[in-house]
């Protein structure tokens, strides 16, 4: 390159497209504005709304799995005795502690959470030609995540935050246990903050030595990520429901997409899924039918059904999400790499 001479930037390379990405990017912003506005008499009543539209995207990725015959063909073992293992091993821990069972679905679910955000910087990063392995950015994530955590641990007010959303038997009670380490708080408060500063550090060498040459993108998701996190160091109940919400409203929006990329309209697909995605009903109505129908089975379980069947429906939904999700969102998986325009 000639002396003087300007590296001409780099193209952004988007999932969807633009303002769609930005969307994406800042979908905790308008959960945590409202969680600001609503008057504190009405805060359970709208924590309760997006625990609700949470629980929609779960189902949604049961019907993506049994509806496609050639993926259950492809690991009809896993799909066919994962549930019955999961089912039994709920059963049994929900008769030997329902808060055992609660605190490994908040932790399992936190971790699923995380893991999806970093999913999305990895879909980036592969977009912009970067294929070698994403560990620093996990640990970025992590390391922000334990900060923001232990924060909230050490944070005297947290027990009275923590009752004015009434998020219910299961959440309430996963989010007690941070209370039982309060002994050691500033303890845990200070080693995740020399932590979570060695680890930025170390990812902004790294980037500086690279140019910043990743996929702007990946930047803009990053960015809005730790917009996130430094709210919750200011209004953690603000943060919580803008992580609440804008997990399951990114799942929707890139769920949406790929089915899209993979099954066209008046494709002549031969699984119910690529019929129903290609058909009359699109992309659109599937999405909309599965969440709904799913969400329909676990509110009735949950106002009409005993503690234990209820557990069991809403615990065995949440999981198989999560177990599914690692499974069939592999971009090492051609049809799936495809799907988000990443060659190779």
């Amino acid at each position: 390159m000639a002396l003087g001479a300007r590296r001409r930037p780099r193209p952004i390379g988007w999932i969807h497209r633009a303002r769609t990405d930005v969307a994406v990017a800042v979908a905790w912003v308008p959960f945590a504005i409202a969680a600001l506005a609503i008057p504190a008499s009405s805060l359970r009543w709208y924590a309760f709304g997006v625990l609700v539209l949470s629980l929609a995207h779960q189902p949604l990725t049961l019907a993506v799995v049994y509806a496609d015959g050639e993926q259950l063909a492809a690991r009809r073992r896993l799909f066919t005795w994962t549930p019955v293992l999961l089912a039994a091993a709920v059963f049994v821990g929900l008769h030997i502690s329902f808060m055992l069972v609660a605190v490994i679905g908040a932790v399992w679910n936190t971790e699923h959470t995380l893991m999806q955000r970093y999913g999305l910087v990895r879909i980036y990063r592969r977009k912009g030609g970067d294929t070698g392995p994403g560990r620093l950015d996990l640990a970025l994530l992590a390391s922000w995540l334990a900060l923001v955590l232990a924060w909230a641990v050490a944070d005297p007010r947290t027990p009275a935050r923590i009752e004015s959303l009434g998020l219910g038997t299961a959440n309430q009670r996963s989010l007690e246990l941070l209370l039982d380490v309060r002994p050691r708080a500033q303890v845990l408060l200070a080693l995740t903050s020399v932590i979570a500063v060695a680890i930025t550090i170390r990812w902004w060498r790294r980037e500086r030595r690279c140019g910043f040459d990743a996929n702007p993108a990946a930047y803009l998701y990053l960015g809005a990520t730790a917009g996130l996190f430094l709210l919750a160091l200011v209004h953690p109940v603000a943060a919580l429901l803008g992580w609440i919400g804008s997990h399951a409203a990114e799942y929707f929006v890139v769920v949406a997409q790929s089915l899209k990329a993979r099954h066209p309209p008046g494709g002549q697909g031969r699984t119910l899924l690529a019929r129903s995605v290609g058909g009359p009903l699109g992309v659109g109505g599937f999405v909309a039918l599965a969440s709904a129908t799913g969400t329909a089975v676990v509110l009735m379980a949950h106002f009409h059904a005993g503690l234990i069947l209820y557990g069991m429906v809403f615990f065995c939904v949440g999981g198989l999400h999560i177990l599914y999700d690692g499974v069939i969102w592999k971009l090492r998986r051609p049809a799936v790499a495809e799907s988000f325009a990443i060659v190779s």
